[in-house]
């Protein structure tokens, strides 16, 4: 069942993959894994279909015997690829780095390979630091108590100074920060043994497999009024705001205010008036969510790294970005001391990165024949 479908994203291609699963749905999703990452227009589908046949197939990318190969999908650059042996599945998601290679995609793109979920498409790892929960809880029954609440979560061994590793998808690890939002919230106001202060918060380091790397976020919360919490990507909500505003914050009657710590942005919603109905919070909350979901499957991120460039040569990068983005009105540029991110759709992103480089390599020809 290689689904042929030049041109199209459909709604068939996931239901398709439901009804066949559906039999023996447990084993066979043990046997499936979602695959982002894959190039958007670069070749035409039924090739792409075949070239990912190829690459899970070749051994040296721990592969075996394929069953069948979904796309495209409804989200782009997503594919499933259904293994005849489970223990293939397992070696394929062991491998630390997938490439996807042919020279008709004239470069290699890095994948990223998740085991099979209705709802998992992304990995986060985190590092959790729950001591300030020490003097209120017993952190090991704590622990015990959000495993149960979030199953879908993997947690390391409770280390000595309270922290403690966990991995699972995004949404998992937004339910999570959730949960320990409102413990912390339950210990505001109050002093010693079991009581603290109200800016003493739960610390999480995440870092992402895929997109976006080495996030942070600390919570902030004011009990005293009416509001909610969105936990964001730092370039989602970057390119959320620059490009649907409209379609985001700017959409219900609430006031929005955005803290940043590192690669993690916390939104919090206020009503725009003291009479406003509180639905229309849970409304916007729900609906910058589920625009973030979209997004985080639909982006791409490209770096251009100054590692070892000269002065003028991040100084040409940033000049070269800054003459082609306009023929790149969805691609969403930030430059930085160290880098430079692009983001946008894998075609988009891809061609952009091209036309920087070209011009860059273009520059320093010149100057080299002076």
């Amino acid at each position: 069942m290689v689904c042929r479908r030049p041109g199209r994203c459909c709604i068939s291609c996931t239901l398709q993959l439901h009804q066949y699963l559906a039999p023996g749905r447990a084993a066979n999703s043990r046997k499936t894994v979602v695959v982002s990452g894959i190039p958007d227009g670069i070749v035409k589908d039924d090739v792409m279909a075949d070239i990912l046949m190829i690459h899970f197939q070749k051994t040296k990318n721990r592969g075996g015997d394929v069953k069948d190969v979904v796309y495209p999908t409804t989200i782009k650059g997503v594919a499933y690829i259904i293994f005849e042996d489970q223990e293939v599945t397992e070696n394929v998601l062991q491998k630390d780095e997938h490439r996807l290679e042919d020279k008709r995609l004239g470069r290699y793109y890095p994948l990223k390979i998740s085991l099979y979920s209705e709802h998992v498409f992304t990995c986060v790892s985190s590092v959790l630091d729950l001591s300030i929960f020490g003097d209120k809880y017993i952190l090991e029954d704590l622990v015990q108590e959000l495993k149960k609440t979030i199953p879908a979560l993997s947690f390391s061994p409770l280390q000595s100074n309270g922290q403690i590793s966990v991995q699972g998808s995004f949404p998992a690890i937004k339910t999570l920060k959730d949960n320990l939002l409102l413990k912390a919230n339950s210990l505001s106001g109050k002093g010693k043994r079991g009581e603290r202060k109200p800016d003493q918060r739960p610390n999480i380091r995440t870092q992402k497999c895929g997109l976006f790397v080495e996030p942070n976020n600390t919570f902030v919360h004011n009990v005293n009024r009416k509001e909610q919490v969105v936990v964001l990507d730092t370039d989602i909500y970057y390119y959320m705001k620059h490009f649907l505003y409209k379609e985001s914050l700017a959409k219900y009657n609430v006031v929005s205010h955005g803290v940043t710590d590192g690669e993690i942005t916390t939104v919090y919603l206020e009503n725009a008036r003291a009479s406003s109905d509180s639905r229309e919070l849970e409304r916007a909350k729900e609906g910058i969510e589920d625009l973030s979901a979209k997004l985080h499957c639909r982006l791409r991120k490209e770096r251009f790294s100054f590692d070892g460039n000269t002065r003028p040569e991040r100084q040409k990068y940033k000049q070269a970005c800054e003459s082609i983005k306009s023929r790149f009105p969805k691609v969403l540029v930030i430059p930085y001391d160290t880098h430079i991110d692009v983001i946008g759709s894998s075609s988009e992103t891809y061609e952009f990165t091209q036309e920087v480089n070209k011009t860059v390599k273009s520059h320093f020809q010149k100057r080299f024949r002076r």
